[in-house]
């Protein structure tokens, strides 16, 4: 990738960190202001071959009537508008992030001629404070700690990869579902070492999240007790240079309402494990995952059974990218996501595992300007012997500021 595109995306874009280091900046007063952001929009042409009901499945249908859709809209980046104030007072560095996050597509149309659908979210809104010689701490709602580095390094995060053949939703899923579980954007409090000679630890404890059932409102539930989130980091440089990193995700859940009417409680937890290699033009992402209880796509979702009864969960994907002499980015990504069965679940429609290969082209026309192309398969398959495939190609661009 395009190392300024990359910053961008990594900055200003999907900011974990507590400062933004791409965009617009002005000085008003003792702060210094940061403006940043991307639009983007893709032409999303998909072809289903199948119509089977599969309960977590990412693979698109044809309807039982015309295989093919069409749809223009945002990628697995939603347009993006965020704003970051900072100023260090009291030997302090401190911090204020808030974006606004615009989706590009619709389906309906409304009294005038203009039509919209797609929702506008708002994923930021944190401070921090801190100092290189001890660390950072962030309060407020930003993108979780265990997954993050996997939807950074993915190169779909430019593109669109799986999900919403058609246009109406804020985005695509890119390679969630299909090699990692979404971080997604939470409330949290963490905190973050200084960087130690490459090395670099974030925990925090984060909004509890609802558990959410398949297809019986039995199996879903609630908790009283904050999420626990962590993920240690080592990065080198040098003509070999990359990331290693693990983390992990643990959080009791409660009150989980059982097909018989009573209900129970369980602990979910997931842990992981990733590496980015580079060398000259080639760079090399593996990722892998593990759990039990939290389910599949995104955090407690399909985790427990109509009995309350945990399920395990496992997936990864591997992803190789080239840079050729003309500064495309050419790159294969292959995920899979897995959700095993419990007894509860025999014969019914639940997702067994979630794959997805996609090939990409990425061409950075300016340093903030990128054109791509896609091509997506992908295939669903339920433990009860169902299967969906879908081919998805997508062609649009992404400006980033």
């Amino acid at each position: 990738m395009n190392n300024k595109i990359k910053l961008a995306v990594a900055g200003a874009v999907l900011a974990s960190a507590s400062v933004a280091n791409a965009g617009i900046t002005w000085d008003a007063g003792e702060w210094t202001v940061d403006m940043n952001g991307n639009v983007n929009a893709f032409a999303i042409m998909s072809k289903a071959d199948d119509n089977n009901a599969i309960a977590g499945g990412l693979a698109g249908t044809n309807g039982g009537n015309d295989k093919d859709s069409a749809g223009i809209n945002t990628g697995l980046l939603p347009s993006w508008l965020g704003f970051t104030a900072t100023t260090r007072q009291n030997d302090l560095d401190t911090s204020v992030t808030i974006s606004f996050q615009p989706g590009a597509g619709s389906t309906s149309a409304l009294k005038g001629g203009n039509s919209t659908n797609a929702d506008t979210e708002n994923r930021q809104a944190f401070l921090t404070f801190g100092d290189k010689s001890w660390g950072s701490v962030k309060v407020g709602k930003d993108l979780g700690i265990f997954g993050s580095t996997a939807i950074l390094n993915d190169m779909t995060l430019l593109g669109v990869g799986a999900g919403n053949g058609a246009s109406g939703a804020t985005t695509t899923l890119g390679g969630i579902g299909t090699g990692y579980v979404y971080a997604d954007w939470i409330g949290q409090i963490a905190y973050t070492t200084p960087n130690m000679n490459g090395l670099s630890l974030t925990v925090g404890i984060t909004q509890p999240w609802n558990a959410q059932g398949d297809n019986s409102a039995a199996s879903s539930g609630t908790t009283d007790e904050y999420g626990f989130q962590g993920q240690g980091s080592f990065s080198w440089t040098g003509d070999f240079a990359g990331k290693v990193w693990a983390g992990f995700f643990s959080q009791e859940v409660t009150n989980i309402a059982t097909a018989a009417g009573g209900t129970t409680s369980d602990r979910a937890n997931m842990f992981e494990a990733g590496v980015s290699t580079s060398i000259y033009n080639i760079n090399l992402v593996a990722y892998a995952y593990s759990g039990e209880g939290v389910g599949t796509t995104a955090l407690l979702t399909q985790g427990f059974d109509t009995t309350g009864e945990a399920r395990d969960s496992d997936g990864g994907y591997v992803q190789g990218t080239y840079v050729i002499p003309t500064g495309t980015k050419l790159g294969v990504s292959y995920g899979i996501s897995k959700l095993d069965d419990n007894t509860a679940d025999a014969g019914t429609n639940l997702i067994e595992e979630n794959t997805r290969l996609t090939i990409g082209a990425y061409h950075p026309l300016t340093k903030h300007l990128n054109l791509v192309a896609e091509f997506s398969n992908v295939e669903a398959e339920s433990h009860n012997g169902l299967s969906n495939e879908e081919d998805k190609i997508s062609v649009g661009a992404i400006l980033f500021f």
